[in-house]
């Protein structure tokens, strides 16, 4: 491997390239006509336009992105994560065109990345999986059927795809005749794939997911993020470990998750989440995330290990460098998102120039972003701008940290989601670790008009 392309944008794309220079690898950047001027583009080696800002013309064409491989005589691929990331025909496609593929296998994406299948597998290899359905359910009558055998509430779920779409819940059967459908466009809208499936309802749950590196052969894993503060099922707030689990749980969560991987002979980074119920002290498999994740920077900063950097050593052909005993859990690590949205205006987002920024520095504290002052963020794609991540010896101390890090990060010329982050630090709740994945939204609630208020000041 000598020169990578890399398939995807924003802090993804700066973070991938930096890794690929580290192993002495040339980069290629793909971009859309509205990130000419964006960061991965002026760090890149080489960069190739590939369409107009709609990203079905641009990042989501393979073609296109097949096209500047060859163009360029790159020897790889990174898809990063979004986009093509967990898309089976690409990752077959690019390997049928000679370019080493930085991910799973597609046969390992079309198991893993369709939630049913995954299921599937995670049961044969004794992993729990929340009680549903035992496949995708396509007669209405079945599905009903199935509804009232395992309980309401029930969630109504995509069986492809992932980042909370396609999901509802209905509380009573005639709210789950009404979403049924719903849930159904909005999968086939977001994923090509209409397919559903039914899970029970896990009241109060915490999101714990397990990072893993595997061959193809060997699999180990990086310990657990705990993901519970979400907003609309996307997730707001990330930390490693999880101040829920014991030590005796953590080691067997993620003795499952190394199960799992291994099973389906996982080749690459990817993450294994899981619901754990608190009160029963049960946990179960959801789904499997067969990319890298947004949130992979906690895990780096509590383990030490380059997640990125491993992923492209690992896609060139060598074997996992690590045994499970080399992987040591030390401190504690939070990350926030932030995003040009304004909290106080029911996150509307807000794209624009950026007129002034101030990085926060010192030790335990990184930001991995797309931005540069001048830059001006385009309105077609995610809003996400950088992820700032602190650690510390413990979750107090990040807990300090965080809030010392998130005052000086000052971002002008947009809204960010940086004062709802500065709320959430101080807040006795969070610093209990006492939350669940239902917890952030009626906090929003009753936070709002103080979130409006110190947001205006």
């Amino acid at each position: 491997m000598q020169k990578l392309l890399v398939a995807n944008r924003g802090e993804i794309a700066v973070r991938i390239q930096r890794a690929a220079k580290e192993l002495g690898l040339a980069t290629v950047q793909v971009h859309s006509s509205a990130d000419a001027d964006s960061l991965a583009v002026k760090m890149a080696d080489e960069a190739v336009l590939i369409g107009p800002p709609a990203a079905s013309k641009s990042y989501l064409n393979i073609a296109a992105i097949l096209k500047a491989a060859a163009d360029t005589g790159a020897d790889a691929v990174h898809p990063g994560y979004g986009f093509l990331a967990e898309n089976a025909d690409f990752a077959d496609a690019v390997v049928a065109a000679g370019p080493i593929w930085c991910g799973p296998s597609g046969d390992a994406i079309r198991v893993m990345g369709d939630k049913v299948a995954a299921r599937i597998a995670a049961e044969a290899a004794g992993v729990p999986v929340v009680p549903g359905s035992d496949g995708r359910v396509d007669d209405p009558a079945h599905a009903r059927a199935i509804a009232l055998a395992i309980g309401f509430p029930v969630m109504i779920k995509a069986a492809a795809g992932g980042g909370g779409r396609g999901i509802r819940i209905a509380h009573d059967m005639d709210e789950f005749d009404r979403l049924m459908p719903q849930a159904s466009a909005e999968a086939k809208a977001a994923f090509g794939d209409g397919g559903l499936y039914l899970e029970k309802v896990i009241e109060r749950a915490r999101h714990i997911e397990v990072q893993v590196l595997a061959d193809g052969t060997r699999a180990i894993h990086c310990f657990e993020r705990e993901c519970s503060l979400q907003r609309r099922r996307q997730k707001v707030w990330e930390e490693a470990p999880s101040a829920a689990l014991s030590p005796e749980l953590r080691a067997k969560l993620c003795a499952s998750a190394v199960a799992l991987a291994e099973a389906v002979n996982y080749r690459g980074a990817g993450t294994l989440e899981f619901l754990y119920d608190d009160i029963s002290g049960h946990y179960y498999f959801i789904e499997m995330n067969t990319r890298i994740q947004v949130e992979h920077p906690v895990t780096e900063m509590v383990t030490g290990l380059d997640l990125v950097r491993e992923m492209i050593r690992i896609a060139g052909g060598e074997p996992l460098r690590y045994r499970q005993e080399d992987i040591h859990l030390r401190g504690h690590a939070i990350e926030v998102r932030i995003n040009a949205e304004d909290p106080a205006q029911g996150f509307k987002p807000g794209p624009g120039t950026i007129s002034s920024l101030t990085v926060p520095g010192g030790a335990g504290v990184r930001f991995d972003t797309l931005l540069y002052q001048g830059y001006t963020v385009p309105p077609f794609y995610d809003s996400l701008l950088g992820k700032l991540i602190v650690w510390d010896e413990d979750r107090p101390a990040a807990l300090a940290r965080m809030a010392r890090a998130l005052d000086e990060l000052q971002v002008g010329g947009l809204p960010t989601t940086k004062p709802l982050h500065q709320a959430l630090v101080r807040d006795e709740g969070v610093a209990k670790a006492a939350f669940h994945t239902r917890w952030l939204e009626p906090w929003l609630e009753e936070n709002a008009p103080r979130l409006s208020k110190e947001i205006a000041e």
